[in-house]
């Protein structure tokens, strides 16, 4: 009986010791699906990253945001007015990290803005999430969604193709690979910014003065005889 029980256990242990295998195997492989270069504009995959501002790559300005996020809603201007001001030689990405065990609608309301781009209004619906983000952060799922479709009326959207989009599993992959993409930063938290492959760690991610004079100094080191436009009075 003795030998019984010992075989058994040796099968138990061989089998968690196979499980503890494959997990760790899957994990590598699930981190590992990421191959591009993050501190660049990335352009695989069925949708590419969405960018705002100059084309040139010569100064990159990455956001990993949320939409539920009230530190990213709280700067959302701010960044605006500075990727607005220096557009013409800034290139600005913003990239999904949705907060999904603290912010049960980020998920949702990335998948729509997604949704959106399939239609050529990605940066509108973005804008409208971020302006209007205590109208719909503490909805239930079927709040949202109504919410989320009337904003793609107000642009114009076809709303039929908008929602059954808003499945697609196109736009499912892109907000993995944002996610993958963070994992180069270490991002653990909304916003992160990262200016031409270096995060920006400042005590704060939401010191804007601290964030337009690093983004004005890189523009310095690419853009010879730049000078920083005034601050607004």
């Amino acid at each position: 009986m003795d030998k019984i029980k010992w075989i058994v256990f040796a099968v138990v242990v061989l089998g968690l010791l196979g499980g503890i295998v494959w997990f760790s195997k899957s994990n590598q492989q699930a981190a590992s699906t990421f191959k591009g270069d993050p501190s660049k504009v990335i352009n695989d995959g069925p949708i590419a990253d969405h960018v705002s501002g100059n084309k040139d790559q010569k100064v990159i300005l990455v956001e990993y945001g949320d939409y539920e996020c009230p530190a990213c809603g709280s700067v959302y201007s701010s960044v605006k007015d500075l990727t607005d001001k220096y557009q013409d030689k800034l290139t600005f990405v913003f990239r999904n990290f949705p907060l999904t065990t603290i912010h049960p609608n980020a998920l949702a309301a990335a998948t729509a803005a997604e949704a959106a781009g399939l239609q050529g209004k990605y940066w509108e619906m973005h804008d409208a999430l971020y302006q209007n983000q205590t109208a719909w952060a503490n909805l239930d799922s079927s709040q949202r969604g109504s919410v989320f479709e009337s904003y793609a009326q107000q642009l114009g959207l076809d709303v039929n193709k908008f929602r059954q989009d808003l499945s697609s599993g196109d736009i499912a992959t892109k907000i993995a690979r944002d996610r993958d993409s963070a994992q180069t930063y270490n991002v653990d938290s909304t916003p992160t910014f990262v200016i031409n492959g270096k995060k920006f760690t400042e005590s704060s991610a939401t010191d804007i003065p601290a964030l337009t004079k690093s983004v004005e100094d890189a523009l310095k080191l690419s853009f010879p005889g730049f000078q920083p436009a005034p601050a607004a009075s």
